[in-house]
């Protein structure tokens, strides 16, 4: 119950927050986009290069498991 009502307050200071300080909530939130764009740039392109990697440790275990299998039916 009181987080309930600790949120609600929350919401109220909010909203009363944002309409008295408009001008500078969009001040704060145009200097804060370019930086949210870099950091998720990074983010993905990190991503990115993680899932190249694992593609081709997978390549390259497929490519073992299919020797080791050559080599076994070879023995035989």
């Amino acid at each position: 119950m009181g987080a309930l009502i600790g949120g609600i307050v929350a919401v109220i200071l909010g909203i009363w927050g944002l309409a008295g300080w408009w001008g500078h909530f969009l001040t704060v939130l145009m200097g804060s986009l370019p930086f949210m764009a870099l950091v998720g740039g990074v983010i993905a392109v990190a991503a990115g290069i993680s899932d190249m990697k694992d593609k081709a440790e997978e390549k390259r275990e497929k490519e073992a498991e299919k020797k080791e299998e050559k080599t076994d039916t070879e023995k035989k």
